[in-house]
């Protein structure tokens, strides 16, 4: 079997667990949650990070911080996990889907002037495959129209837009270290802080709306309930595991890219054939290798493929469901438009197998089934 994800450990993991007990200390912001906040902060110079239970927690709380209101919109593409939309409906607000780009999949940057209302709040571009999206043009929009750009940059560390982080150029950024990303915790996630105005009360909603932190470093004689807020700080545990994948941060991407570059190079010749299409980046973006996929010519094409590779041992599987076609989407949301490529790409995408460890003769084993079953 190849599987389609298999997490990668780098060896300090459970050593770093342990000292976690040993310093009694397994609830959150202990020394490791210390850590991983501070070297977020420095890789990507946001004024502050704060580790979260999961990238669900960390769009929660940029939520809460955007104040959204029942009736207030959001735009987002359709083609983006739920969790994206979620965060924003428990508050009452509009999730309003425009179509994506087709050559990155990521939101059309050129639709979003055109979808704002008087109720526009914010902007919630999504880096899919931690390819960025059209930072400038969609910060640009945001300054014309004074809306909130929140960063679903879930698939997106160590990823750069014009040399910037992502999750960094937005008001607030999202990180997720769930174990199907680059840099994992099992469950995890991250919240970014760009603009310095809301780490005050990031912390409080962070702390279950109380000023906790406030009184630990002094600035109260006691801590109480101040603002909304919920628990979505992670343990020490988690924030151990992940301290140990952050010193390897570096390493990993590194060994993700050059699996990349291998497919990439592989796949060529049947893109060459017409047969698929291979992901594109941007001149603008320095991607982070976080998946490969590749773009079949319909869906009838990809179900038989999936099943062929399943029976040789390979997994490969597809994406998203689009939100605006969705049950959910639909009844809490709206699309603007039309989502021609969005639903395209739902269709036809393919994840193939993806993990630090996967080695070049599996590589070409599963494009050796891919190239046999397209080009009989």
């Amino acid at each position: 079997m190849i599987p389609f994800n298999k997490p990668y450990m780098t060896g300090r993991e459970l050593w770093y667990i342990a000292q976690a007990h040993t310093n009694s200390h397994l609830s959150g912001d202990g020394s490791f949650t210390r850590k991983c906040n501070g070297w977020l902060e420095a890789i990507t110079g946001a004024h502050k990070a704060l580790l979260t239970h999961s990238c669900t927690a960390a769009l929660e709380m940029a939520a809460l911080l955007a104040n959204i209101q029942p009736g207030d919109e959001i735009i987002m593409p359709s083609y983006t996990f739920v969790s994206t939309a979620n965060a924003f409906v428990l508050r009452g607000g509009v999730p309003v889907f425009v179509d994506v780009r087709p050559d990155t999949l990521n939101i059309d940057e050129t639709l979003i002037n055109a979808a704002i209302t008087p109720r526009t709040k914010a902007i919630v571009p999504v880096h899919y495959a931690g390819v960025a999206c059209d930072m400038d043009a969609i910060m640009i929009i945001a300054r014309q129209h004074n809306l909130i750009v929140i960063e679903d940059a879930a698939q997106g560390i160590m990823s750069t837009y014009k040399g910037r982080p992502l999750g960094s150029i937005g008001q607030l950024g999202a990180y997720s270290f769930h174990e199907t990303k680059n840099i994992i915790a099992g469950e995890g996630g991250a919240l970014l802080v760009n603009d310095a105005c809301f780490a005050e009360r990031a912390e409080v909603i962070r702390e279950k709306g109380t000023n906790r932190n406030l009184f630990f470093r002094g600035h109260v004689d006691k801590y109480t309930w101040v603002d909304i807020g919920s628990s979505y700080l992670t343990g020490e545990v988690v924030a151990a595991f992940l301290w140990a994948q952050m010193e390897e941060a570096e390493a990993i991407t590194e060994k993700r890219l050059a699996i990349w570059e291998f497919y990439h190079a592989a796949l060529a010749p049947l893109e060459t054939a017409g047969v698929l299409r291979r992901p594109i980046i941007p001149d603008s973006c320095q991607h982070n290798a976080h998946m490969y996929y590749i773009l079949l010519e319909s869906l009838e094409k990809r179900s038989e493929l999936i099943a062929r590779l399943k029976e040789q041992g390979i997994n490969a599987v597809f994406h998203y469901v689009p939100l605006h076609s969705s049950p959910a989407g639909r009844r809490h949301g709206r699309a603007f438009g039309t989502m021609i490529h969005t639903e395209s790409v739902s269709d036809r995408l393919l994840r193939l197998p993806f993990w630090v460890g996967l080695s070049e003769t599996d590589i070409m084993q599963t494009v050796g089934a891919i190239e046999r079953l397209l080009c009989p």
